[in-house]
């Protein structure tokens, strides 16, 4: 399997998702954000960081990047898409997902050890987990706070679209502990703190970030 991991000016984790792909047993493929060109690849992530500066608002920008239209348009097919913490950002302004990311409700950048909690497991990302389960990754952001109207939020309940949510304390006041979540196909996932820093013991909260990746694997393996 081949899964590319695209680099916008400012991306800072390019590097680490690259490493996770590699690490869950894929072909990581550097796609560039200026490329009408996907490269064959089978997955696609778009990795943390602050994508132009985080102009406008975060992500504003890059949804208008050129590999952005292929990245749209092979999302729609069910292409499974991951966007991490900046990467959510640009799923939601590129209308991939539903709602916004705004400022912390503390109004801090933060940087932390999160636990989290797998409210559906039947995504291309996350289908290695146990439903409910509880997972340690990175949580490191400064506009993570997830919002979207009521109807919006009681859609993503009711059709069981929230992918993962924070346990304990709202490190960002993310409406309904909201930590991701996924389009309707279940191939679109946006999250907003970091698997990738969670992929093996030496470096990281342990492993518990892997399966996020393994579960990609596994999706397009059954397709």
């Amino acid at each position: 399997m081949r899964i590319g991991v695209v680099t916008f000016p400012g991306s800072l984790d390019d590097v680490d998702a690259r490493r996770a792909v590699r690490f869950a047993g894929a072909e990581p493929v550097a796609l560039w954000h200026g490329d009408h060109d996907l490269q064959g690849v089978d997955a696609v992530v778009l990795p943390g960081g602050f994508s132009y500066g985080d102009y406008l608002r975060c992500g504003a920008i890059s949804r208008f990047a050129p590999v952005m239209t292929e990245v749209v348009a092979a999302a729609e097919k069910g292409m499974p898409v991951l966007g991490i913490c900046n990467g959510f950002q640009i799923l939601c302004e590129s209308h991939l997902l539903p709602g916004a990311l705004i400022r912390n409700d503390h109004r801090k950048f933060i940087c932390r050890d999160q636990r989290l909690r797998i409210e559906n497991n039947a995504t291309a990302w996350t289908n290695e987990y146990d439903a409910g389960a509880e997972i340690t990754i990175v949580l490191k952001n400064g506009e993570g706070g997830f919002v979207a109207d009521e109807a919006t939020l009681d859609m993503l309940e009711g059709e069981g679209r929230v992918v993962a949510r924070y346990v304990g304390a709202n490190p960002n006041g993310s409406v309904r502990g909201i930590a991701g979540i996924a389009n309707d196909r279940g191939n679109v996932v946006g999250l907003m703190p970091h698997p990738e820093h969670a992929v093996e013991d030496l470096t990281g909260p342990g492993t518990d970030g892997l399966a996020f990746f393994t579960s990609a694997i596994k999706a397009l393996a059954n397709v």
